[in-house]
Formats: C-alpha cells, sequence, structure tokens
C-alpha cells in the first residue's frame, strides 16, 4: 500500500521552512531554531508568509511547481537534516502493510533533507495520547479516534451521513479544496490528510439477525470511547458490550458478542470468518463510511503545507479505493444478507435521530452534518431531506 506517498510532500514541505497560518509571526523558541539550522539567513516576514499561502493555495499550479516555488520565494537553502517523527497504526504493528509502505520512504526522504523516524502502534489509544504528548509529530488513526482532534473531520464517520463510496469521494474533494482550509485546524493540530477506509458494514453470527426487531437482546460490539454506537444499540433494545478495536474482533470470533459493526477489509485480515461460521452473514447495507486520518501538530505542520498533503490524499482516492475494493472482494457472496427496502428506511430514520440527537449534545459537528446532508441530495434530490433538512 503506498499510504506514505500521501505524506512524503508534507515532510519535505515542513522541512524547506515553518510559517503559520495568521499573518503574524510567531514562531515558538523550538521552532525559531529549528528554522535557523535548517534554512539559514531566511527572514520570515508577514509579507513573506502571505506570498508562501498564496502559492500554497494556488491550485493552478501542480504540486511540484507549487513546492519549487515556494522554496525560492523563501529562499530557501538546504541546511542539515530536519527529523519527523510519524506514528502509524496498524493492526499489524511493524509487519503490517501502511507500516512497511512508511520504512520504504526513508530512503528517498532523505534526499530531501528529512530523517524520518516511524513507528508503529497497535493501540490506537496509545497513539492518541502520544500525538497529545508531542512524543509524535503526526499520527495516523481511524477518523472516529480522530474526532478527539478535529470535532469536523471527526463527523466524517457519522453513522448514515455517507450512504455510498461515491458520497466519500465527493465529500474528500470539498474538503482537499483551499476552501475548506481553515476548518482543517482544530486548536493545536491540523489534519494532514483522509482517505477512505470503506463502509462499515454488520456482520452477524446468526443470518436470523436481519432486522432491528431481531437484533433486539442480542450482544453488540461497541468502541468504549464512541457513544454514537452504544446509543443506537440501546435504542434497538440490544446490549452494547465496549471494546477497542483489537479486542472487538476477537469478542466476534469466540462468540463472546453476536454483532460487530466492521469494514469489508476486516473480514480476511482480522479473520472475520470465523465468527460467520456457519450459520452468520454481512447485512449488506453499510451503516457508515470510515476514513482513516493523518493528523498533525501544528507547530511541526503548517495548513499551508498541510494543505497541499490533503490534495495528495484526494489525488490518490483512486488507488486506495482499488485496494480497498480488491479486499472486499475477498469476502464470499454466500455470506451477504439482503434486507428489504422498508427495513432500509427504518434504519435511516434511526440513524438520522441519532445524528440530530449527537449533534444537539455537542459531539457531532452541525457544519459537516450540513455538509453531508447536502452531498447526499446531490446525488439524489428526491430524498425527503432534500426538500425538508433538518440537518
Amino acid at each position: 500500500m503506498r499510504f506514505l506517498r500521501f505524506f512524503t510532500a508534507a515532510t519535505l514541505l515542513a522541512s524547506s521552512f515553518l510559517v503559520h497560518a495568521e499573518d503574524s509571526i510567531d514562531l515558538t523558541p523550538a521552532q525559531q531554531a529549528e528554522l535557523e539550522s535548517f534554512a539559514p539567513g531566511v527572514n520570515l516576514t508577514p509579507a513573506l508568509v502571505k506570498k508562501l499561502r498564496a502559492i500554497a493555495y494556488d491550485q493552478s499550479r501542480s504540486l511540484d511547481e507549487r513546492i519549487d516555488a515556494m522554496q525560492k520565494v523563501a529562499g530557501f537553502s538546504a541546511g542539515e537534516p530536519l527529523k519527523r517523527r510519524i506514528c502509524i497504526w496498524d493492526v499489524a504493528g511493524r509487519v503490517g502493510p501502511i507500516y512497511q509502505a512508511a520504512k520504504d520512504q526513508r530512503t528517498r526522504l532523505l534526499e530531501y533533507g528529512v530523517e524520518l523516524d516511524i513507528e508503529a502502534y497497535t493501540n490506537e489509544s496509545v497513539i492518541a495520547e502520544d500525538l497529545k504528548a508531542g512524543i509524535c509529530d503526526a499520527a495516523l488513526m481511524t477518523g472516529l479516534r480522530g474526532r478527539l482532534f478535529n470535532r469536523y473531520t471527526g463527523t466524517i464517520d457519522a453513522v448514515g451521513g455517507l450512504p455510498t463510496d461515491e458520497h466519500m469521494r465527493i465529500l474528500l474533494q470539498v474538503l482537499a479544496s483551499p476552501k475548506s482550509a481553515d476548518k482543517m485546524v482544530s486548536g493545536e493540530y491540523v489534519i494532514l490528510g483522509i482517505a477512505p477506509a470503506g463502509g462499515a458494514y454488520v456482520f452477524v453470527n446468526d443470518k436470523t439477525i436481519n432486522t432491528l426487531a431481531n437484533a433486539s437482546g442480542k450482544r453488540v460490539a461497541v468502541l468504549d470511547y464512541d457513544p454514537t454506537q452504544a446509543e443506537m444499540v440501546s435504542q434497538i433494545g440490544a446490549t452494547p458490550v465496549a471494546s477497542d478495536i483489537l479486542s472487538a474482533p476477537n469478542k466476534f470470533n469466540n462468540g463472546v458478542v453476536d454483532v460487530l459493526p466492521a469494514p469489508l477489509v476486516a473480514y480476511e485480515v482480522l479473520e472475520l470468518y470465523k465468527g460467520l461460521e456457519p450459520d452468520g452473514g454481512i447485512i449488506n447495507y453499510p451503516l457508515a463510511q470510515i476514513s482513516m486520518q493523518l493528523i498533525g501538530r501544528k507547530d511541526k505542520f503548517p495548513n499551508e503545507v498541510a494543505q497541499l498533503v490533503r490534495e495528495e490524499f484526494f489525488n490518490s482516492y483512486h488507488l486506495i479505493k482499488e485496494r480497498l475494493d480488491i479486499e472486499a472482494a475477498k469476502v464470499p457472496e454466500h455470506w451477504f444478507i439482503e434486507i428489504p427496502d422498508n427495513d432500509k428506511q427504518e434504519y435511516e430514520v434511526m440513524m438520522q435521530e441519532a445524528r440530530l440527537t449527537l449533534r444537539e449534545q455537542g459531539y457531532y459537528d452541525a457544519d459537516m452534518l450540513t455538509l453531508q446532508r447536502k452531498i447526499r441530495c446531490k446525488i439524489d434530490g428526491t430524498r425527503g431531506e432534500c426538500a425538508n433538512p433538518v440537518e
């Protein structure tokens, strides 16, 4: 998987110069020292920042042209290699495909003056804490966990918000635009890139659990940090069983839970066929579109830099989608359970009610929910919510 191609540009550009999104120059002592050691003689003025920002957000130029122009405007001359620590959540750890792709980039990045320290994590809660502590300069994690750092992009995975891959593609195209740049910064953090991870489906160990009514009384794995799932499960009379991303599949495979929401790409990697055998199935109706998000510390990756990386993520959307399709194709057709349209409508009503409740509680971002509703109506203008919007 060529995941590291997406943030190669980030470290490359960050090695050129450090600028802030604000017009005023307010570098920390560490930033000042780093800038002086890596780009000696560069005088970072408000006028220079303005020029750099204009180039960074100019989509009429190619990525390489923008990098070259930004370096020339800054009067950049290479000094000592810049060090960046990228932390990557990969369920397989150091032998996983995402980590291996990152490792393969080290030699290339050294040519650009970047010394990359890559660390693999199998525990997503730990990677989030290490990003907060500054141990990681940037971290790759699921969008659900990423909500801790940016509520706007953390709402991408809202239940029922994006019914299909095409909805996700349009959304990511919007978010890759410079017009969305301000939304990508929240507090000390900046979104460096967002990638699709496929739809979240409902895996069941008994095919008779094919309606909401039949799920009543069943045990459902929910993420221990995501109240969305627990609330929806309780609404249908089922029992939520708090789990983390690693333990949930094991609980399903061992029969501890009857129901597991998961992307199709997890079928083979996490051996979910063990939990499906012999009488289970997968309800052929995605409840959400899952995202992976690369989140950086703003003092290490200014938003002008992050803008180019976000565009690189989106430009590689089709490559990720091809890989997701290959993994999804490994799921045998006989596992899929088709459900009636009436049941799908019931799901939609329940999911919208959950989104509205969580919006009022401040868990979901209202602006992202509105954007998702506009995309749903762009694709299908006959939806009732298009004439009478509540999101």
